[in-house]
């Protein structure tokens, strides 16, 4: 480029301190602001490193002042001139920067700019779809710069933590087989097969255990995954994943590893020391504790099984509930006896979202009780259940009751996060770590009438229920655990079986005959055949770290170029159609559903 010929950058905007004094520097970047006080302008200059002032005074040069009255916001200019004090009395402490300025001697305006559909600053007003659209210009924003830089000295320590620890990273293949479990598989189909279509990797979890068999004991690798579902604040269609395997290790060996990765994670990039080891927490006690297999522990307000009170009260609503072989709980907002009717009935509607039929009530406030529920109680149940809750003068007890225990529990671990974020109990730089083990090794399905696997077909169950997992596999809990913060789930692995005879009944336990299996997971059932070593490993979600350890509240916010709700990019418009040829090469031809199937 002509007008950049010749121009040497020597540094970054933001990284200018008073050590650079009477040093001459040259400077690229973006106008954020132009301020014109008649003899002056400042003009505020943005790169990836933050900004700085550049100053033109008329007296000094009347050209390059003229020049600079041109300048608008985000034309992209490159500055040569001498740093300087700005004097004591005019240090702006808001800026990195504040301290100096660059007295201007060379001006070169590179690219005009067209006024931006919103302001290039935090915090901005725009819209998501519009901030979406424009993506290049909201990827500018200071926090966006901050948060990628984040996500990329985050790669850079994982690559290095691992490789430290002895792990090869390998790549593995983005054309896949497709074999339909859990979500929906991204298609692509062959020209050169027609008929035939390969699967974007949902995980790249035969491959990795196929690496173990491989004998090359640990595995890693920073890997892009998709997902054709429906997508939420923390979940895109596409994915970054860190992916990981070791052979001849437990269930310790692979929990241990990684929270030393996470302790150095935060130490080195956050300075936030996090403590190991981390709560082990089997999923039972995280359910009837918080209601919730991925629980925030960031505050209070534990649920309480008050079933052998409420059973046998007079409030047929609990007793009822009981009798059906349901529950009673609740947990103890402390501090929040001041809500109002409107809150109470408003969270009321919320808990009904998430299976409840219903909301009871107990206020303890200025040294009375008043209740939803308590006129059909003694007072001898009362108190017992005022006891259970360890409450106080000032607090509100919400409880549920259901014939569905299930409801119960998760009704109120939903409350319990709902009125800690109304009452902004919720710190994002707290930072609350723990593993959610012992997780059922199946579900049942209602859709499929079977028991399915709750994690994956691989996944070995514990030591101790061997028998009921030949016997009552419903029962049966895995070698299957989670890390968790601050009520996200950061990634989840298993120790994978390894045995002939146990995935046989693994098959048979999930409905697939020799043959289904052989169909779906043949090249895996073959390559167990030639000596497998124990083997186990863990995935997390890449994004979801960056986006906890960032503040964010959304993975769109940590993502360069993300998805939005019904799995569309707003920038590039796509999915988009693509051209009878194409699609006649490929042996493809649509068919458009019927109104019928539209309206499903």
């Amino acid at each position: 480029m002509e007008l950049f010929q010749g121009f040497k950058r020597t540094d970054y905007c933001g990284t200018f301190t008073a050590v650079d004094i009477d040093r001459e520097v040259s400077v690229c970047g973006w106008v954020q602001r132009r301020r014109d006080l008649g003899g002056l302008i400042f003009i505020t200059v943005r790169d990836r490193s933050g900004i700085v002032q550049c100053t033109f005074d008329q007296t000094y040069n009347r050209d390059l002042f003229d020049k600079a009255s041109k300048l608008r916001s985000e034309y992209v200019v490159a500055v040569r001139g001498t740093v300087r004090s700005r004097g004591s009395d005019a240090i702006n402490k808001e800026m990195a920067t504040g301290e100096i300025e660059i007295l201007a001697d060379e001006l070169r305006i590179l690219s005009e700019s067209e006024t931006t559909p919103f302001e290039i600053v935090d915090g901005t007003k725009a819209n998501d779809a519009l901030k979406l659209k424009y993506r290049y210009l909201d990827l500018r924003r200071p926090e966006m710069q901050r948060n990628i830089e984040l996500r990329h000295r985050a790669a850079q320590l994982t690559r290095n933590f691992f490789s430290d620890e002895g792990f090869y990273e390998i790549e593995t293949p983005m054309l896949t087989k497709s074999t339909p479990e859990g979500a929906r598989d991204y298609l692509v189909p062959s020209r050169v097969h027609p008929g035939s279509f390969y699967a974007l990797p949902q995980s790249p979890q035969q491959y990795k255990q196929i690496l173990m068999i491989a004998g090359f004991d640990k595995y890693m690798q920073i890997v892009r995954c998709f997902r054709d579902e429906d997508l939420r604040a923390d979940r895109q269609p596409e994915f970054t994943q860190i992916d990981l395997e070791m052979s001849f290790v437990d269930t310790e060996d692979i929990l241990s590893i990684n929270e030393r990765y996470i302790q150095r994670l935060f130490r080195e990039l956050l300075g936030v020391e996090v403590e190991v080891p981390f709560i082990r927490m089997p999923f039972i006690e995280a359910m009837e504790r918080f209601g919730s297999d991925k629980p925030d522990i960031r505050f209070g307000m534990e649920i309480k099984n008050i079933s052998d009170i409420a059973g046998k009260c007079g409030f047929r609503v609990f007793s009822s509930a009981v009798e059906a072989g349901g529950s009673v709980r609740l947990i103890n907002a402390e501090g929040a006896a001041s809500m109002t009717r409107k809150e109470i009935d408003s969270l009321t509607e919320f808990v009904k979202t998430y299976g409840a039929k219903g909301l009871a009530w107990l206020k303890l406030q200025d040294g009375q009780i008043t209740s939803s529920f308590s006129k059909f109680l003694s007072e001898e149940e009362t108190n017992a259940i005022i006891e259970r809750a360890g409450a106080k003068d000032g607090d509100i007890l919400f409880v549920v009751a259901d014939s569905d225990d299930e409801a119960v529990l998760i009704s109120l671990g939903q409350l319990r996060v709902e009125i800690a974020k109304r009452l902004d109990m919720l710190r994002k730089d707290d930072f609350r770590f723990l593993w959610v083990t012992e997780f059922p090794l199946f579900e049942w399905s209602e859709e499929e009438n079977r028991l399915v696997a709750r994690h994956h077909p691989f996944t070995s169950p514990m030591d101790e229920d061997i028998e009921l997992f030949y016997n009552d596999p419903a029962k049966c809990r895995a070698k299957a655990y989670d890390m968790v913060l601050n009520g996200t789930e950061l990634g989840g692995g298993s120790i994978r079986i390894c045995q002939k005879e146990m995935q046989n009944r693994m098959f048979e336990i999930l409905g697939f005959t020799q043959e289904e299996a052989q169909a779906r997971f043949g090249h895996l059932l073959d390559a167990f055949k030639y000596g497998t070593p124990p083997h186990g490993g863990l995935a997390f979600g890449f994004d979801r770290i960056v986006m906890l350890m960032s503040g964010s509240d959304s993975l769109r916010e940590v993502i360069p170029f993300p998805k939005v709700q019904n799995a569309s990019e707003l920038m590039t418009q796509c999915p988009a159609t693509v051209d009878e040829a194409q699609l006649e090469e490929l042996g493809i031809a649509i068919i458009k559903k019927k109104k019928s199937e539209d309206n499903e």
